[in-house]
């Protein structure tokens, strides 16, 4: 039978996979991976904060990672384009928390389990939180899935419809703040635009609706965990960037696959 610390694992795995694919689709659909990349990158500003003000860890990161989307969200197009907005902002970010970890003389602290991840290490604790983020992340998605739809189709459409566009990216900011809260620990920081990014994508080619799309990654994003943990334990390799590398392999196989089909006569 599987070791304990292995189950723990699995399972925060299949959280965050869960948490991430229907966010997924958005960034995907919105061309946003930047974004998301950016936000995930203040978390560790939100560690190094946490660290010296002896604050709560997770609720650290997610304001963070919050106060970093919002801002950029706020200053794009006063002068500057998203893109340059996003690189100053994401790599700022890093920079600052790592040099400010440093900086903390009485804390000792690795920080490549917060780049990469240390799914290994998860306890009970981080998988009760992992899978009550995923269960908000869901859930709020799901409550505003239609106005999402319609806010990334159009804004004008979402004007004309009743809805206010501003308030749909405010709910996906928000939902991305909690992935980056709540994968930081399985993947790092430095994955997390990955998983994001990759299971949406391996799922779009087999799929012809935006609720098949939101599936497909989730089953995707599980099967490059489980897989991926798999791989490492028998290669002896970082779980972390082995299970990305797991869900690269699933985006390059249903691509292929996708061709194939698109060729086959009706």
């Amino acid at each position: 039978m599987l070791d304990d610390f292995l189950v723990r694992a699995a399972l925060a795995g299949l959280g965050v996979a869960l948490a991430s694919a229907p966010l997924g689709v958005f960034v995907v659909w919105r061309r946003m991976s930047y974004f998301g990349e950016a936000t995930a990158h203040a978390a560790v500003l939100g560690v190094a904060l946490a660290l010296g003000f002896s604050l709560p860890m997770m609720p650290a990161i997610l304001v963070t990672a919050l106060v970093m989307a919002r801002t950029v969200s706020a200053l794009s197009g006063r002068g500057h384009a998203m893109d340059t907005l996003l690189g100053v902002a994401a790599h700022t970010a890093l920079a600052a928390g790592l040099v400010a970890v440093a900086l903390l003389p009485e804390v000792r602290l690795d920080p490549m389990g917060y780049l990469f991840g240390d799914i290994l290490a998860v306890t009970r604790t981080d998988l009760a939180t992992i899978w009550a983020g995923a269960a908000l992340v869901l859930a709020l998605v799901c409550w505003r899935w239609q106005a999402l739809l319609t806010a990334t189709l159009s804004p004008d459409l979402a004007y004309a419809s009743g809805l206010d566009p501003r308030r749909e990216d405010l709910v996906l900011t928000l939902a991305l703040a909690v992935v980056v809260a709540v994968a930081i620990k399985v993947v790092g920081v430095l994955l997390i635009g990955a998983m994001l990014v990759i299971p949406a994508a391996a799922a779009r080619p087999l799929v012809r609706t935006p609720e098949a799309m939101a599936i497909g990654a989730g089953l995707v994003g599980a099967l490059a965990a489980i897989g991926g943990l798999g791989g490492a334990f028998v290669l002896d390799t970082p779980a972390g960037p082995t299970i990305v590398c797991t869900s690269a392999v699933i985006f390059a196989l249903t691509l292929a696959l996708g061709q194939v089909l698109s060729r086959r006569p009706d």
